[in-house]
């Protein structure tokens, strides 16, 4: 650097602060406007923003101020930051904006940053705290569950490892088992007594690690904070437990040697954990403590609801700042111990407050500001002004005087290493000024010498400045040359000169002038060149201070001058770094050193002619001192200590002056006790003999020298003990003044002043003041504001600082006060002819004198002496008594006591009332009566002067005498009562009296009344409940009090009902027992088992009942649990151990109090033998289960016991025990094979205890000690050949097994010895081989020998010869393919060469299957049916037992496991006279045998039998009575019945009820008199139906008769509907004979065409088994006048009678004219009901079943299997088939549809994908492959047998039967769903298809849903009402138009055809028996029936598939024919093709 360029530098700085100073002068200082301010932040960016590159983030900067603030966002580093397009951009709002970003654009100047938001006015600038913005970008990572290493017995503690790059954003929100279990994070109190708990820091705790806790594995589930994603860890943790061999010590895991210290932090509130992680065994103790803040001590934590313990684990809720500090964990077991220390740092959030805000301040006044902060930890305060740091870190900032350039924004930062916050406040200056500024100055001047100068400056400013003048630096005073004036000119200014007298060029130089006032300074310099040589003139000695700058400018004088240089020792300026000479003569010397920089240096001016000029400079380097710090110590000093402090300065120039201060004060003589010595210069001592409280404060020593000030300080503390500053007086206060007493002592610490005050009226005790209004104490000072008497007393002042015992001082208050009654006035009332006394109290001081007055005259006892006047001195004044001996009415006066003191006086007055007692009342009389109250009046007596207080009734029952009386007491105002609580039907005397205060008066006249009767009011007594049986309990009761009954009681009336419910009781009433004292009873019957009952009793009389007795509760007696325990588990734990663990059964389930478990458990292959199976009983939920066989599967079952007995089971579970060593091998062979080798055969151990790994062969030769060989052999071997032995030497030879967990027993020991002679020998042991049926089996025979011995082998004695299935292998074993049941017995194997011959016996077992088991019935009942069964004989393997199946005749399929000991078994719930079909399977464990044969009975029981016409019907004129009661039940109990009439000459029947109960009798009513009508009625039972029709006539209206009606038998009993001439035979009528022979045709037509089918069906069997049978149904049929018809209804529903909808007629009836597939089928009126089939458990079967030829057919396993054997073959090709009329017309439509116009029906394909009809919703249009289950509910399987009244579902499964049961259909009712609705359905996935209750009639189009059954049929008006009654169709809403759109609802029901009996519409219309079996679904693929779908596996064993069809061309002549036989039939036939290969399933309905 050249020297001409650094010299312009700094005259360019000099030029600038030069700039800078005259600028400010510019400025007017105006105070700023009021309501201006600088900027305060609105909205401040907070410490940190963390964002993800997807999200982006916006900051918002706000802030407020007047004007408003700009705001700029800046660095940290304080420069401004600008947009980065796409990065970062400052929206025009002010937010500093960060859009979404793509990874790699992530810039770390931009996204990790440190930013603050500037906010700025013209009053100043304020920055935001540090804004830490951090972009995260997404990035892929995973977290790891750590496998955790942890000793038995200890805590575990599972981490999640997050990687360190998301540690910041990702945090564990829970941990997940294997088993899905989710433990979350929790802090409720009872999740720390668990054994898992997800700590605060999100690691999962385990406590208490046990063997079980090693199989588990653990994930941890993370959750980002930012971008909200959840993921499982990639890894599962497990436990790797330890078992110890010893005792270890505590070790801390993962610390190594390292010192043992961990920091944490954690925020304010939050959650913290402090980890101890040691481990030990035994199992230590973990003890945490907490070091005591800036000491070694500590102490234990206190835990509690905020402080955990768990483990070794210390959790902290809800952090506060003051548990931060050290911890110290300690953990010790009998080994050892060790520790870990933890600091915790509690961190609360920083803020900051500056006080004040805002304050203005006059120029030259201190300024403070405050900064208050809060938060934790604090590292460092700093403060900024206008956004500068100031370099002060105090959190208080003084301004001692306050300049212009002051004012601003101030701020305080406080900062941690987290995060900052800060405070603002604004200095304003107060006031009017002007700084001083320079209007007017001089300019530079260059002249010649010899003339004056005159020099002038002109200033202004406020206040005025003075001026005064420089010349180079020097101050110029006025002499004889220089002159210096001012003046104030008008306007203020101030106008200065300086005058110089003839001039020389000595006057040369720099002229200033200094304009100066208390606000500013302002300054104006310019040279005066004066021609002439250089002159310097004399520098004065230059003194400064080390370390300073130096800074001279040449004092130089002359003009021109060339050049000016420094000089040192004749050595030119500068020669060091730190000197610096300018062209104008000034000369820096930076950091100035005394042994440098000290010296001499001369300034040399030259001009141009050389000559020049020397001035001297001595500059003098000064070193001020420095003192070193001293203390007094930590500790404050006590009274009377000494201490000596000494004051150094260690640097410094001498000389020095050293002295010493006390709290300010120069330290002298009055400072007694304190020595100075003064040990050196340089060294000052302090000492204090005895110190005392006047030493306490702060001492400082201050050195000072030329150059300077140093001064250290030290805070001596002393315990002073207290003493009186101002002590306490006693005092007296007049009263009512406000009273104050100070008492004042100081000491230290500062005393503490407290005020008591004495108990009682003597000093000694005293008890703290009690805070009210008038008392307080402040500062010491005790104030009694409007002091009273009671505040007089003695007080204690006493004065407390800990040290000594204190002072204490006791004085007395006292209060003057004058006399004073408490009570001006008041009443005194006397009884007249008594003595009285008047008493008056004067309070006050004494002595106190009283006078009396009466009526305002003096009272003198003198002139009456009835009077007396005594006076009693009292404590606090003077009490005086009148007393009058005996008070006379004259005496009623006012008395007045006057009392007088030395302070005043006071009177009182007493008003005196002369008293007597009132006449008695008279006039009562009643008003009113009832039967517990009577209503009184009377009139009011003279009250004696005194107010009547009340009237006394009194009153008593009229045998009483009135000592024994009840009393009703009424306010003495009133002349009316109410007399309650009086008994109902009781006589009573009742009086009255009245009373004053004086007394009562005598009794009036007494009345006498009678009440009246009322209900009881007592409730019965002694009750009792209690429980006879499970389901009964006896009630005991006795009468309530003969008081209560309130009349005779008649009866009881005893309630009960469910306790805990809101139900209604159930009552019963009993009669009246009239004897004394005995006990009422009644047995509540029927009742649930184990449930609470209560009940109550009320007695009733001819008014009514009583009130009801309080419930009593009770239990029925206990039943057994009817659901098992749940959640049943087990756990291996060891080889022999098995810990099984359930939950309680539900609570509604126990049905009663479970007292213990049973744990059922067996090893699984012996779990069939009920013998073999152990038990074991506990109380908890778990037990562990002993003594168990080594590595066996065991099966567990777990039943809960009560006392009513055992519960039901739990399903099995299995569990495993662990494997062990194996036991020895059972035998051992060594056979001799040569000279050199032997060999060595084993049988393996009889109890592997595991899987054998390997074998180890050992071998020792016998006698010498040679080691023992061992040879390790695979598991597989069984023996192993050892070689290289020596000849004829004898070696011994054993064997031992191995599993997994090591080496067993070891076997036997057998010696051999190697031989040349090797004879045959067989190596292989016998043994018994168990082989599976259809299995392999091998038999091994190894053999030795030489020569080589021959092999044979015997099979049960007979010598064995290769087949297919036997064979030799080369190693001698014998093979046997697919073994068979003749294949067991007893196989031999002979081996033999020339030496010798050997041979072994094997034992083959063959386990197969049962074979089927024997079946007989042993008795029947209505309801149940007993069988026996026995096992095949032929069975080798063990039978586990039974499953019996069994059905109702259309029912579906049941099953009932059966043990293998029952001899015999009840199948109980069934129904009563119903066909069943039973048969049974037996199984063992390889599996279910095969099926019995199948037994076909039924229940007993018959149809409803037909009563007398007489005792039936009851005939009147316009109604009929019809009697039920006579109907006999035949067996079954009749469920309801069906009412049906209709005028004689009428078609149709009208329905009058369909549900009659049975029990009751029923009226007919509306009907016409004298009118024939007919009657029938339909009597149902659960085994069938009977129809009964009859003719009656109503009476006329005068009661009689009418003709008979001539019907050819004149019976008119049973109706027939056509007469015959009397000749003809009855059975000829045609209603029998046109069914008769119609059903003749049709069965003679289907047996041809049966016949025909037959020719091309092949007879496979359906069963696969050689003993199916299939049955035929027939059903019979009763014909005739008077036949029933046979019905059934399965679901009731309580419905009194059917009401049609509008537009709609009744439904058929049977003997409607039906075209049935059923007639044209078999040729004959067939009885077919029109109900569903039915829920076997619930719905009587009333069909009779005949056994027909067991033709061989094809089941249905898919379609309908109905109708009679013609119906069930099929033609090949034919997937599918529908009814022969699937489009016919109806013609059954009346008044909406025209006949001519019938309409078409239509049939649908199924679309369910399956071969037939999907069974369950059959016509349903679903989508394909729906599984057409829409109506299912779970049911049985399916018929074995071939029934054709039913229908196997798409997936397998169960039957699904029709429950609810129309009462009739009509024919076109959905032909082939409906019709044949009534006969068992197997659906898709089980079920009863038709689950809701059944509608009464079938509607011809109505097939919808049966869960709409009417609602959806008829569409809103017809919507609920109808429900009952409709069909159970499979169509959604089939009705007019679902053809086109299927599903739609119709708007109304189209009507049903009409009922026609006449006989020319069909020749076999009049049946009594209803044959509406549809074509559709008679001709329905007949599949295979059987007994297993996919839910089945024995039904798939039994239901091939079908293979023979119809042809369609053979089924459309079928069709053809049958149609004509029909002649009331469709008139069209329409037969829709699909799939090309025949007819697709339809399903026929309503377009």
């Amino acid at each position: 650097m050249n020297m001409p360029n650094e010299r312009l530098k700094w005259l360019m700085l000099f030029a600038a602060v030069a700039l800078i100073a005259c600028g400010s002068q510019t400025l007017a200082a105006n105070p700023p406007d009021a309501d201006q301010k600088g900027p305060v932040f609105l909205k401040e960016p907070t410490n940190r923003i963390d964002f993800s590159n997807s999200t982006g983030a916006e900051i918002e900067c706000k802030a407020s101020g007047n004007p408003m603030p700009e705001i700029i966002w800046i660095r940290s580093d304080g420069t401004a930051v600008g947009d980065v397009p796409g990065l970062r951009q400052i929206s025009s709002d002010g937010k500093l904006v960060f859009p979404p970003f793509r990874a790699e654009d992530y810039r770390q100047e931009v996204h990790a940053q440190v930013y603050a938001c500037l906010a700025r006015n013209q009053f100043g600038s304020i920055i935001s705290r540090d804004v830490h913005v951090r972009a995260v970008v997404s990035q892929f990572y995973i977290t790891e569950a750590e496998n955790e290493y942890v000793i038995k017995g200890n805590a575990a503690v599972v981490k999640c490892k997050i990687p360190s790059f998301v540690a910041d954003f990702v945090q564990v929100e829970a941990w997940v088992d294997e088993e899905g279990m989710e433990l979350w994070r929790n802090n409720a109190t009872d999740a720390y007594d668990g054994k898992y708990l997800v700590l605060p820091s999100g690691e999962l705790h385990i406590r208490e690690v046990g063997p079980e806790d090693g199989y588990k594995s653990y994930q941890c589930r993370t959750k980002h904070r930012l971008t909200g994603e959840t993921r499982l860890s990639a890894t599962k943790g497990r436990l790797v437990i330890t078992e110890p061999v010893g005792s270890v010590s505590p070790q801390l895991s993962g610390n190594g040697n390292q010192e043992h210290i961990t920091l944490t932090r954690v925020p304010k509130m939050g959650s913290v954990t402090l980890m101890c992680p040691a481990q030990a065994y035994p199992v230590p103790f973990f003890r945490w403590y907490k070091f005591i803040e800036g000491t070694t001590r500590k102490q234990a934590v206190v835990l509690n609801d905020r402080v955990k313990q768990v483990s070794g684990t210390l959790i902290i809720k809800d952090a506060v700042v003051e548990d931060s500090g050290k911890y110290l964990c300690v953990v010790n077991n009998s080994v050892g111990g060790e520790s870990v220390e933890t600091v915790l740092t509690v961190t609360a959030p920083l803020s900051a407050k500056i006080d004040p805000p805002t304050q203005t301040v006059d120029f030259g006044r201190p300024a403070v500001f405050t900064c208050q902060y809060t938060g934790n930890p604090i590292k460092t305060v700093s403060w900024m002004k206008d956004g500068k740091a100031i370099g002060h870190s105090e959190p208080v900032l003084r301004i001692e005087s306050v300049k212009k350039e002051d004012k601003g924004m101030y701020q305080c930062f406080v900062r941690n290493d987290q995060e900052s916050a800060e405070a603002s406040a604004e200095l304003k200056l107060g006031g009017r000024f002007d700084p001083p500024v320079i209007r007017q100055a001089f300019q530079e001047e260059t002249m010649e010498p010899g003339p004056s100068v005159f020099l002038k400056c002109v200033a202004g400013g406020n206040p005025t400045p003075e001026i005064s003048w420089e010349l180079d630096g020097k101050k110029i005073a006025n002499n004889d040359r220089y002159q210096v004036g001012q003046y104030v000119t008008v306007n203020g200014d101030v106008v200065s000169y300086l005058n110089i007298t003839s001039v020389h060029a000595n006057d040369g130089g720099l002229y200033k002038c200094i304009a100066k006032s208390k606000v500013g300074v302002a300054e104006h310099s310019a040279k005066l060149n004066v021609y002439g040589l250089p002159y310097i003139r004399q520098m004065e000695k230059k003194a400064i201070v080390a370390g300073e700058t130096l800074i001279v400018t040449c004092p130089v004088a002359g003009y021109p001058i060339d050049s000016i240089v420094w000089e040192r020792d004749n050595r030119a300026l500068p020669i060091n770094r730190k000197q610096k000479v300018f062209p104008n003569g000034t000369l820096i010397i930076e950091n100035v050193e005394r042994n440098s920089d000290q010296a001499t240096y001369t300034c040399v001016a030259k001009n141009q002619e050389g000559y020049s000029a020397r001035g001297s400079l001595e500059v003098q380097v000064m070193v001020p001192p420095q003192v070193m710090p001293f203390v007094f110590g930590e500790e404050p000093s006590n009274y009377g200590d000494s201490t000596a402090v000494q004051c150094m300065v260690f640097k410094g120039d001498t000389p020095l002056q050293l002295h010493w201060t006390l709290n300010g004060q120069p330290i002298t003589n009055e400072h007694v006790g304190i020595r100075i010595i003064k040990m050196s210069p340089k060294l000052s001592s302090l000492s204090i003999d005895a110190i005392n409280g006047q030493h306490r404060g702060l001492f400082k020593c201050i050195a000072t020298n030329a150059a300077g000030t140093s001064e250290q300080s030290a805070e001596l503390m002393v315990n002073v003990p207290p003493r009186w500053i101002l002590e306490p007086t006693d005092k007296a206060f007049a009263q009512g003044s406000d009273a104050k007493v100070e008492c004042k002592a100081d000491g230290f610490p500062k005393p503490q002043v407290t005020w008591k005050k004495a108990v009682g009226d003597t000093p000694g005790e005293y008890k703290d003041l009690k805070k009210s209004d008038n008392i307080r104490v402040e500062e010491g000072t005790l104030h009694v504001d409007n002091i009273q008497k009671t505040n007089e007393g003695y007080y204690l002042c006493e004065a407390i600082n800990g040290i000594g015992s204190g002072l204490s001082a006791v004085i007395m208050i006292s209060v003057q006060a004058p006399p004073e009654f408490t009570e001006k006035l008041r009443n005194q009332t006397a009884r007249r002819g008594e003595p009285a006394v008047l008493q008056c109290e004067a309070k006050g001081e004494k002595p106190i004198g009283i006078l009396w007055n009466m009526n305002n005259m003096r009272l003198d006892p003198k002139n009456d002496n009835r009077y007396t006047i005594r006076e009693e001195i009292l404590s606090t004044g003077v009490m005086s008594s009148l007393s009058i001996k005996r008070t006379e009415r004259s005496d009623s006066a006012l008395f007045t006591c006057v009392a007088t003191n030395a302070f005043g006086s006071d009177d009182a007055s007493i008003n005196m009332i002369v008293q007597e007692v009132p006449e008695m009342p008279y006039a009562l009389k009643v008003l009113d009566k009832s039967g517990r109250s009577v209503q009184l009046s009377w009139a009011q007596p003279y009250d004696g002067n005194s107010p009547l207080d009340r009237y006394i009734i009194e009153f008593k029952r009229s045998r009483a005498s009135w000592s024994e009386i009840d009393r009703v007491i009424v306010p003495g105002h009133t002349t009316e009562a109410q007399v309650q609580k009086l008994s109902p039907a009781t006589t009573y005397n009742i009086r009255i009296v009245a009373e004053n205060a004086i007394g009562t008066s005598q009794s009036s006249e007494a009345v006498t009344i009678i009440t009246a009767e009322e209900a009881p009011s007592g409730k019965p007594q002694n009750i009792k409940v209690e429980p006879v049986n499970q389901t009964t309990m006896r009630v005991t009761w006795k009468p309530p009090p003969r008081t209560e009954w309130n009349g005779e009681i008649l009866g009881y009336y005893v309630g009960y009902k469910l306790s805990n419910t809101n139900s209604s009781y159930v009552f019963e009433t009993i009669n009246f027992i009239t004897e004394e004292g005995k006990e009422h009873n009644l047995e509540l019957q029927n009742l649930r088992v184990y449930t609470q009952y209560s009940v109550v009793i009320q007695a009733f009389n001819k008014i009514g009942a009583g009130p009801l007795s309080e419930e009593e509760k009770q239990f029925t007696a206990e039943g057994t649990p009817s659901q098992p325990p749940s959640d049943t588990a087990c756990t291996t734990l060891t080889s022999q151990t098995i810990r099984v663990g359930w939950v309680s059964p539900p609570l509604e389930s126990a049905n009663g109090v479970i007292k213990t478990y049973k744990v059922v458990y067996a090893p699984s292959d012996e779990w069939y033998d009920e013998t073999k199976r152990h038990y074991k009983k506990t109380a908890s939920s778990d037990t562990v289960l002993h003594g168990l066989k080594k590595y066996t599967n065991y099966t567990m079952q777990v039943l809960a016991t009560t006392a009513g007995g055992d519960g039901v089971r739990s399903v099995p579970i299995h569990c495993q025990t662990e494997p062990d060593v194996p036991e020895a091998p059972t035998d051992v062979k060594a056979l001799v094979m040569g000279n050199a080798a032997i060999l060595v055969s084993w049988r393996p151990p009889a109890q592997p205890n595991g899987i054998i790994t390997q074998y180890t062969v050992y071998s020792k030769a016998e006698g010498a000690e040679t080691e023992t060989k061992t040879q390790k052999v695979p598991h597989y071997q069984m023996s192993f050949e050892a070689t290289e032995l020596e000849k004829n030497k004898p070696y011994e030879f054993w064997v031992t097994a191995s599993t997994t967990i090591g080496e067993g027993q070891q076997s036997k020991s057998i010696v051999a010895m190697p031989s040349d002679q090797v004879p045959a020998k067989i190596a292989s042991f016998d043994d018994t081989f168990t082989a599976t049926f259809k299995e392999d089996a091998k038999m091994p025979c190894l053999a030795v020998g030489a020569p080589q011995p021959e092999i044979t082998w015997k099979i049960k004695g007979v010598e064995f010869s290769a087949n297919d299935r036997m064979r030799l292998l080369p190693d001698g074993s014998l093979l046997i393919k697919s073994v068979n049941r003749q294949d067991a017995g007893d196989y031999s194997c002979h081996a033999e060469n020339s030496i010798a011959k050997d041979s072994i016996t094997h034992k083959l077992i063959v386990l197969a299957p049962p074979q089927s088991p024997h079946v007989t019935l042993s008795a029947t009942t209505t309801d149940a049916l007993t069988v026996k069964l026995k096992p095949h004989e032929g069975d080798t393997a063990p039978l586990h037992g039974y499953t019996l199946h069994y059905k109702p005749e259309f029912g579906e399929w049941e099953t009932s496991e059966v043990s293998v000991d029952s001899q015999k078994h009840n199948i109980e719930g069934l129904l009563c006279g119903s066909r069943y079909q039973v048969y049974a399977t037996g199984f063992n464990n390889i599996g279910a045998g095969e099926a019995s044969d199948i037994l076909n009975t039924r229940t007993k029981g018959q149809k409803p039998k037909l009563p007398e016409k007489p005792r039936f019907i009851e005939v009147s004129s316009n109604s009929v009575s019809l009697h039920f009661k006579a109907w006999k039940d035949g067996g079954c109990p009749m469920s309801h019945f069906v009412v049906e009439s209709k005028k004689r000459d009428q078609i149709e029947w009208n329905q009058i009820s369909n549900n009659v109960k049975p029990d009751n009798n029923y009226v007919v009513l509306d009907l016409e008199p004298a009118t024939w009508y007919n009657l029938r009625i339909t009597a149902h039972n659960s085994a069938g139906f009977t129809v009964a029709e009859y003719d009656f006539a109503t009476l006329t209206v005068t009661g009689g008769t009418i003709a008979p009606l001539d019907d050819g038998s004149g019976h008119g009993n049973v109706h027939t509907r056509i007469r015959l001439p009397a000749w003809m035979p009855e059975w000829l009528d045609l209603n029998f004979m046109v069914p008769l022979i119609a059903t003749v045709v049709v069965v003679a037509v289907g047996i041809c065409v049966v016949c025909v089918a037959l020719s091309r069906r092949r007879a496979d069997d359906m069963r696969g088994g050689q003993k199916d049978v299939y049955y035929d149904v027939v059903y019979n049929q009763t014909m005739g006048p008077g036949a029933t018809l046979d019905k059934r209804r399965p679901d009731l529903r309580d419905e009194l009678g059917y009401i049609a909808p509008p537009n709609r007629k009744l439904p058929p009836v049977p003997g409607s004219n039906y075209n049935t597939c059923d007639r044209i089928k078999r040729g004959r009126g067939g009885l077919r009901s029109n109900h569903s089939t039915w829920d076997p458990r619930r719905n009587p079967n009333l069909y009779e079943e005949l056994k027909a030829p067991p033709v061989p057919m094809h089941g249905n396993h898919y379609g309908h299997a109905h109708g009679n054997a013609e119906c069930h073959y099929r033609h090949p090709g034919m997937e599918d088939e529908i009814c022969p009329y699937a489009t016919f017309h109806l013609l059954g439509f009346r008044e909406e549809m025209d006949p001519t116009k019938a309409m078409n029906f239509q049939t649908f394909p199924h679309q369910n994908g399956h071969a037939g009809p999907v069974p369950g919703h059959a016509g349903t249009m679903l989508p394909p492959g729906h599984p057409g289950h829409v109506h299912s509910r779970s049911g049985s399987q399916s018929m074995p047998r071939a029934n054709r009244y039913q229908r196997k579902n798409s997936q397998g499964g169960q039957s699904s039967i029709y429950t609810p049961a129309p009462e009739y259909d009509d024919p076109a009712n959905c032909a082939e769903e409906d019709q044949y609705r009534r006969y068992t359905r197997v659906n898709s996935q089980g079920g009863s298809l038709y689950s809701g209750p059944g509608p009464e009639y079938d509607d011809p189009a109505n097939c919808a849903p049966e869960e709409d059954q009417y609602g959806s049929q008829y569409g809103g008006p017809y919507g609920q009402p109808y429900d009952h009654y409709g069909s159970r169709g499979s169509m959604g809403r089939r009705s007019i138009g679902s053809a086109r759109n299927p599903g739609n609802g119709s708007p109304e029901p189209p009507p049903p055809p009409p009922r026609n009996h006449d006989m020319s519409n069909s020749s076999f219309n009049d049946s009594k028996e209803s044959n509406e079996i549809s074509e559709a679904e008679c001709d329905r693929d007949h599949g295979p029936r059987g007994n297993y779908g996919e839910d089945s596996n024995e039904a798939v064993k039994r239901s091939p598939q079908p293979k023979d069809q119809r042809t369609t061309e053979e089924m459309r002549k079928l069709i053809e024919s049958r149609r004509q036989l029909n002649e009331t039939g469709p008139k069209q036939l329409q037969l829709q093709q699909a799939n090309g290969a025949g007819f697709t399933a339809y399903d026929t309905m309503a377009v």
